[in-house]
């Protein structure tokens, strides 16, 4: 019984959502053009600067014109970070146990050499300020949230790597990447609420090629390279440890 209720389930869902694409005019601009996608183009490439004053027309059209599938590829991340770390996770039946565990676990690293220890030390502050960087400036120049967030990985992943005693703070963590998450999803329910649509940008989109400008859209790859930098992070802490033979 229960495979003929899944079965219906699934079939309604694949027909809600062959119904919802079907209904879509997907390559058409305002004017239902199918028939010209090139105006499709030129539209975005018309918009980003002189409505949303964003200067780089890929951060518009991914966080702003393409808003929803950000949000999917955020979750799709999200899923796979904690798929993984499902996978990976052993349950202890105790705190001795879990005490037990912690010290029989190593991190997976080649002996470094004290040059290299002291470039980690040297990188690593300069590696997270480059990503941070990147996410804040993303409406500005080549860049984003994804790009930003994963520089910062890179920096965790040298420390990582360095230096076998590094530890990232597992709860910090994940409450950044939950805070960011919600953060994202609260800017959209605001676009929602406020202006009828989601993720919706503010009237107020300030001055083009300013650091505060594009309305919501910096400060939605902000949540975003937070998010991704923290999952990242996680996801390398967990592979690179093992359990001592």
């Amino acid at each position: 019984m229960k495979k003929y209720i899944i079965f219906i389930l699934i079939a309604i869902v694949g027909w809600s959502l062959a119904t919802t694409f079907k209904a879509i005019p997907f390559g058409a601009d305002r004017r239902g053009d199918l028939n010209n996608p090139d105006k499709v183009a030129a539209y975005y490439l018309k918009e980003s600067p002189e409505t949303l004053q964003t200067a780089n027309s890929i951060t518009a059209i991914v966080v702003n014109f393409r808003g929803f599938d950000t949000l999917g590829e955020v979750t799709v991340l999200f899923l796979a970070a904690t798929g993984l770390a499902s996978i990976l996770y052993r349950k202890e039946d105790d705190e001795e146990e879990k005490e037990a565990s912690k010290k029989d676990v190593e991190r997976v690293r080649l002996p470094s050499s004290s040059l290299v220890r002291t470039g980690a030390k040297i990188l690593f502050p300069l590696i997270l300020l480059l990503g941070i960087y990147v996410f804040v400036h993303g409406h500005l120049t080549p860049g984003g949230g994804f790009q930003g967030g994963a520089i910062i990985a890179t920096g965790f992943l040298l420390m990582l790597i360095t230096y076998k005693h590094f530890e990232t703070n597992h709860n910090v963590m994940v409450w950044l990447e939950s805070l960011a998450g919600l953060a994202f999803v609260a800017v959209g329910l605001y676009g929602l609420f406020v202006y009828g649509s989601f993720l919706q940008n503010t009237h107020s989109v300030g001055t083009l090629n300013d650091l505060i400008s594009g309305g919501l859209i910096p400060l939605i790859y902000i949540f975003i390279g937070i998010k991704v930098g923290t999952e990242l992070t996680n996801i390398l802490d967990i592979l690179l440890k093992i359990k001592k033979s």
